[in-house]
């Protein structure tokens, strides 16, 4: 897999981590820079250390699997994208929890990031530099994550379901692509 598929993967990953920032924008009525880093830090982090997690426990089954690998990973990264498209259509607007405390943080961190965790189980079954991508995930995620902050708070939740349903066809596409490279050529 190369840089341009796991920029786009990482980008896709970020997708959920972004609009539940711009919530977390929407939720006060001003911004501070720790509300930025706080939030950036903690869905990057997370965010890089999941896929790094499913890439370990990936790899431990990706020899006795590899001659279905490629339908593992179109599932995989179709069943999540799919789980992003549907979401984007979800009627719940933001929620408007002002709260940045530690409790807070680590659900929201954890929640955006079970994605990324599948992610790295479909790495293990790819020729994926694992440091590469986890390093790509985290900054893209942070970064995305502290201008969902700053969104949300001037914009309000307007790109929240557009970010989740972009995200989605990413994924699916990427599954899509793996799939047909590994059947077709």
């Amino acid at each position: 897999m190369g840089i341009i598929e796991i920029l786009l993967i990482a980008v896709a990953v970020s997708m959920d981590a972004f609009a539940v920032s711009i919530c977390k924008g929407l939720s006060v009525s001003q911004i501070r820079p720790s509300h930025v880093l706080s939030t950036g830090l903690w869905f990057g982090g997370f965010q890089a250390l999941m896929p790094l997690v499913g890439y370990f426990l990936g790899s431990s089954f990706a020899e006795a699997v590899s001659n279905v690998d490629h339908w593992i990973a179109f599932a995989l990264l179709g069943f999540i994208g799919a789980n992003m498209i549907k979401e984007s259509f979800d009627k719940d607007k933001c929620d408007y929890d002002p709260d940045f405390s530690f409790k807070t943080m680590f659900v929201l961190a954890v929640a955006t990031s079970i994605d990324a965790l599948a992610v790295g189980v479909t790495f293990a079954f790819l020729n994926v530099d694992i440091w590469l991508a986890v390093l790509l995930i985290g900054v893209i995620t942070m970064v995305a994550s502290m201008l969902g902050v700053k969104v949300g708070n001037i914009f309000g939740c307007r790109y929240k379901s557009k970010a989740e349903f972009a995200g989605g066809a990413v994924l699916i596409l990427m599954g899509a692509r793996i799939l047909i490279e590994h059947t077709l050529l």
